[in-house]
């Protein structure tokens, strides 16, 4: 069939080519996703030396970055409900690109507080595209491959997050970079100042280069053969369930669903955005330590590739969903416990590295585990559904704040505790809250 841009499609109309090319769009959002969220990553710590912040400072990249989400969640359903899903894309990555360019006068005066400006926006983009984007991978096919189709997306997502640091480093860091952090702190003040000036300003390109590949991207998208998905039809059996309901919030297993997002992504975040600083702690310069984030992203593909052959033909997504909750727990407490100076990879580090690059594998099939089941038996409340789990991401902007604070308090490996309480939520929804569908006991 040929798709119509601009009329809504049923789901099951369709054409396995439409379908196809329907995924093959939506996963390259998800690359644009992962390589501008993971660029975190390395920003977190290239921010504290540039300007000159304490650990719980330069979190609030993160917390900057993901708040966008709590605040635009909402107001994105609403804007795809009124305008679709491919116009309200083309705002999403138009939202992206002025934060992109707000980088530029950010660089300029080296103020971190226009940076955090750049990076809401940044957020505010994304919060919408990823409204749009994850209902439409999950209702875009069979119920019980959601997750296997949602882990595709997660390699689209991830393999971007684990080029994303590495190219941006290649840019913005110079092989004398170390001799210059070495000696900052024994330099003038007005040296000082122009050195920091001269290697925040590294930013402008790059991020002015994204932000002009992104105007023309939302376009692009707009203008693609995506179709415009109906997710306001319910089934005679959903719709007889849903008669009495009148808000989201009588659907215990997506209010409960929402939590574990929320927590989830704190703990997949704190994973990869403070293992540079955990490096640091163990004598491992920037420089070298920049590729630590890249591990823990590419363990996380590892974790995709496993669901994307196992899921459902081997082992059902909810069960999926709690091996990798019960393995995050385990590596939190190996991480805290496990000690020794281990030789791996050309890196010479205590061996409870290893262990948080490790919880990339236990979070890899988490997200895809959670969204099928918050979202299952919605119909109608789908889109408003879909909006309340994206909110959650702004667990990615509180849990950093926590690991920080704890971490300037006592020390960035005691700071991991953090994760612990996490994990033991995320095993009681893959056990028993996502089977909740009723506040009422019984």
């Amino acid at each position: 069939m040929k798709t119509n841009t601009s009329a809504t499609i049923e789901v099951g109309s369709l054409s396995k080519s439409d379908t196809t090319i329907s995924i093959l769009i939506i996963g390259l959002l998800f690359f644009i996703f992962g390589f501008v969220s993971w660029v975190n990553a390395i920003l977190i710590p290239y921010f504290k030396i540039a300007c000159e912040l304490t650990s719980f400072q330069s979190y609030l990249v993160a917390f900057a970055f993901y708040i966008a989400y709590f605040v635009m969640s909402v107001p994105a359903s609403y804007l795809l409900k009124s305008v679709g899903f491919k116009k309200g894309m083309m705002v999403g990555f138009w939202a992206m690109a002025l934060g992109a360019f707000i980088f530029v006068p950010a660089a300029l005066t080296r103020t971190y507080e226009i940076f955090l400006m750049g990076l809401f926006t940044i957020g505010i983009g994304l919060a919408i595209l990823q409204t749009a984007a994850n209902p439409y991978i999950t209702i875009l096919g069979p119920k019980e491959r959601a997750a296997q189709r949602i882990s595709i997306m997660g390699i689209c997502n991830k393999a971007a997050g684990i080029l994303s640091p590495i190219v941006f480093a290649a840019v913005i860091l110079r092989p004398t970079d170390t001799d210059l952090f070495a000696q900052l702190g024994t330099m003038t003040d007005t040296a000082r100042s122009a050195a920091l000036d001269e290697l925040i300003r590294r930013v402008i390109p790059p991020y002015a280069t994204v932000g002009t590949f992104l105007l023309v991207l939302g376009y692009l998208v707009y203008r693609s053969p995506l179709p415009e998905i109906n997710t306001e039809h319910e089934s005679p059996e959903v719709a007889s369930a849903n008669a009495g309901k009148s808000s989201i919030f009588q659907f215990p297993h997506l209010i409960l669903g929402a939590v574990a997002i929320f927590l989830h992504v704190g703990t997949q975040v704190i994973a990869i955005d403070t293992i540079i600083g955990y490096a640091n702690s163990m004598g491992i310069s920037l420089l070298e330590a920049k590729v630590f984030p890249s591990y823990t992203l590419f363990v996380t593909i590892c974790g995709y590739l496993i669901g994307i052959a196992t899921i459902p033909r081997f082992i059902s997504q909810a069960n999926a969903l709690r091996v990798c909750t019960l393995l995050g727990t385990l590596f939190t407490l190996l991480i805290i416990f496990a000690s020794g100076t281990v030789q791996f990879l050309g890196h010479r580090a205590d061996l409870s590295i290893w262990f948080v690059v490790l919880l990339g594998l236990a979070n890899s099939l988490v997200w895809a585990g959670i969204w099928p089941l918050a979202l299952d038996g919605l119909g109608r409340f789908t889109k408003l559904g879909a909006s309340l789990l994206i909110m959650g991401l702004c667990g990615n902007a509180i849990l950093p704040l926590f690991y920080g604070h704890f971490a300037d308090l006592y020390d960035v490996r005691t700071a991991y505790w953090v994760l612990f309480p996490c994990y033991l939520y995320l095993v009681f929804y893959a056990f028993i809250g996502h089977r909740i569908k009723t506040w009422k006991a019984t």
